[in-house]
């Protein structure tokens, strides 16, 4: 098993690969969809991520993107959030 990441460290690139996707992970939380466990869900699923180091230079390169890459561990979770908040918002 691979060591975790640091913490701070994949709370920021959780946080700017649900920007690049187009997930407001901030009004997700208000709205109730994205529990406070459900986000540290999401942080302790970034660290484990054997890409992450891969990550941050790819969200360099693509601010905005229709969805996280294949290779992102949070990839559905990012997908159902925007899909509610699409939903929300109609």
């Amino acid at each position: 098993m691979r060591p975790l990441g640091k913490l701070t460290d994949h709370v920021w690139l959780a946080r700017r690969m649900g920007r690049a996707a187009d997930v407001d992970l901030s009004q997700a939380q208000e709205n109730g969809v994205l529990t406070q466990q459900d986000w540290a869900d999401m942080v302790q699923t970034c660290r484990g991520c054997s890409w992450a180091p891969d990550c941050d230079e790819w969200l360099g390169k693509h601010a905005s993107v229709p969805c996280a890459p294949a290779t992102c561990l949070n990839r559905a979770r990012l997908e159902e959030l925007r899909r509610r908040q699409q939903e929300a918002s109609a």
